[in-house]
């Protein structure tokens, strides 16, 4: 899992409706921020029991591509004013202690209906994603339900935003890469 600027992006979406608007706006950020689409999309309303399985070997593969990601947008409705149980199922799965953690940049994103819960993925998201490994450079971000699909509602957002994610994934790629040339020559590390 590799796109051509040599970085593993993913999405996870935690919308109990499949093909969400939630799926469109989480690969739209993807897209924008890496520049192409991501290389891994996991619509957990289309994963099934197997999110309740702590055995499932297919959940079990997900986690490992999610952890193993360079950049994992993580996005759900607002439901009570926090993300959605099938999203929590699916991040409980990572444990940092146990190898099972994030590794990459995380950007949490939340949808709602109105702007009352505008700080939910700052306050109820961000802290989970940080908790099971993942570096949460930028804010969050919160888009209206209603302009999902409108490109204005991201663009003060990203104008912020790529900038950091897109240096960050490129010392991510040097290290990375570092690290393989230290391994052929036998450098230490």
């Amino acid at each position: 899992m590799s796109g051509p600027g040599g970085h593993r992006v993913a999405v996870v979406v935690g919308n109990p409706k499949p093909a969400s608007r939630t799926l469109a706006a989480a690969t739209y950020v993807a897209r924008e921020l890496a520049g192409d689409e991501p290389d891994l999309v996991v619509d957990l309303a289309t994963v099934g029991p197997g999110l309740l399985d702590q055995r499932d070997p297919v959940v079990g593969d997900l986690v490992a591509e999610v952890a193993a990601a360079d950049l994992v947008v993580v996005a759900s409705p607002t439901y009570k004013a926090t993300y959605t149980g099938l999203l929590k199922l699916f991040l409980d799965r990572f444990a940092p202690d146990f190898g099972t953690g994030m590794t990459g940049l995380a950007v949490p994103l939340m949808l709602g209906g109105g702007p009352a819960h505008a700080l939910a993925p700052e306050l109820t998201l961000r802290p989970v994603l940080t908790e099971i490994g993942a570096v949460v450079p930028v804010r969050a971000l919160y888009v209206l339900d209603a302009a999902h699909d409108d490109p204005a509602a991201y663009d003060a957002w990203l104008t912020t935003a790529r900038p950091i994610v897109t240096t960050l994934l490129a010392a991510r790629l040097h290290a990375r890469s570092d690290a393989r040339s230290d391994a052929r020559t036998g450098a230490p590390a």
